[in-house]
């Protein structure tokens, strides 16, 4: 296998840059620039020269053995002064020693997984972790990271294959002291799998909107102050405001953290009949992404929401609340007049939400554990038949756990690695 090396630190200037080798020739690479190689784990400063012994920099120098690295192999970690001509130099030094090339994207993770440092829904937690921009993403991407996910579906794996077993026991032992009727203990095993995988399919949807964000849609008619309220809750100007009615041609997003929580916020196409066909189409836009989003903030003059795109959790105000005297449900983006109150009526809604989140988090995880309770679904009814065939029930719990065992890479991964793969950076 090569050895790799990438910078794991972002581009451009800054204190300390880190260089990561990863490899089976990495005790060499330590010798040539290093000097030597250093004691394990154990951070300590050594003069890094080229193979001509010119001095490139003085660096902290970290080297991990195989069973202490991330990636399951060998490493070295140079912290460099993180000047890009430091960088530069210090990379074309490592190009120039023989089995070395530059990581691919990824790589590093990836050997971690081929190497069982990790399993795949790791991997993908650990590349939410990267991406992450609130404290609920950040939460939702360790607790996967630390195996809470991979954990639930090895236990989930051991229950099912106790199952298989005692359908198996009694094929293959018939005439021994085994029990003849298993059926209950199977399906008890069976009954326990099948509800903990519809608790966490039903959390999906949330936690994926963790990850991606929420969106909250503000609508109403034109010139009723929703781009004004959208700069308000966005602290700065992202949509042109005019006292002219159909300013707003198309969908304005401005993400925002909100309590913690990623959450887009949607200035929309005032809805109302119009013969301009340039405004029709903002307006079906404008109903589109309405109809999709988490929650509506309705502004209307009158306050009542449009039937068709009203939800129970939605919210309306009358807008222009700067130009009425009633203090009640009304708000205005111009004085601030409601903005605070809306603030935290959004936030508590999506707190709420955020607390059915599962630890499956992508499309992926349910596809796989979808599978694998339909697979189980089909056992329960093959067991409750006068005279189950043990074979063909034996066979749907071994699909069953193939399902189970892909959530977490065990099988069928290669169809995933590459798009998941495609999201790190070299030095990741």
């Amino acid at each position: 296998m090569d050895t790799i090396y990438a910078v794991s630190t972002a581009r451009g200037k800054a204190g300390v840059a880190v260089i990561r080798v990863s490899g089976p020739d990495v005790e060499h690479v330590a010798k040539v620039i290093c000097g030597g190689v250093p004691l394990p784990r154990k951070a300590t400063l050594r003069v890094l020269q080229n193979q001509k012994g010119e001095r490139l920099d003085e660096a902290i120098v970290i080297h991990f053995p195989g069973s202490a690295s991330f990636t399951g192999e060998p490493v070295l970690e140079l912290q460099v002064h993180g000047s890009m001509a430091v960088v530069s130099v210090v990379l074309e030094c490592l190009s120039r020693l023989d089995r070395l090339r530059p990581a691919e994207q990824g790589e590093f993770t990836r050997r971690a997984l081929t190497n069982e440092r990790l399993d795949l829904t790791q991997v993908e937690a650990l590349a939410d972790l990267i991406d992450s921009e609130t404290e609920s993403q950040r939460r939702q991407a360790m607790r996967v990271l630390s195996g809470d996910l991979g954990r639930k579906a090895g236990r989930w794996r051991q229950a099912l294959i106790r199952a298989v077993a005692l359908l198996e026991a009694t094929i293959d032992f018939a005439d021994e002291d085994v029990p003849e009727d298993v059926s209950a203990d199977v399906l008890a095993l069976v009954d326990q799998v099948s509800h903990d995988l519809s608790t966490q399919i039903a959390g999906v949807g949330v936690a994926e909107r963790i990850r991606d964000g929420f969106e909250v849609a503000i609508v109403g008619p034109p010139n009723i102050g929703k781009s004004t309220l959208l700069n308000a809750l966005a602290g700065r100007d992202a949509a042109i405001t005019s006292e002219y009615a159909g300013t707003t041609r198309d969908v304005i997003e401005v993400r925002m953290d909100l309590y913690g929580l990623p959450v887009t916020l949607l200035d929309t196409a005032g809805l109302r009949a119009t013969e301009d066909a340039v405004e029709s189409i903002g307006i079906a836009r404008a109903r589109d992404r309405a109809s999709a989003a988490d929650i509506r903030v309705f502004l209307t003059s009158d306050g009542v929401a449009p039937g068709d795109l009203f939800r129970d959790e939605d919210i309306v105000l009358r807008g222009k609340g700067d130009l009425l005297d009633e203090v009640g449900q009304s708000i205005s983006g111009l004085t601030g007049k409601g903005v605070d109150a809306l603030v935290q009526q959004i936030g508590a809604s999506l707190e709420e939400r955020a607390a059915g989140a599962g630890i499956a988090t992508r499309a992926r995880h349910e596809d796989a554990m979808r599978r694998g309770a339909s697979s189980l679904q089909n056992v329960r009814l093959m067991v409750s038949e006068a005279e189950p065939n043990v074979d063909l029930v034996a066979e749907e719990l071994h699909t069953a756990i193939r399902a189970l065992d892909s959530l977490v890479g065990r099988v069928d991964i290669e169809a995933v690695l590459d798009e998941i793969f495609a999201s790190f950076c070299l030095g990741k």
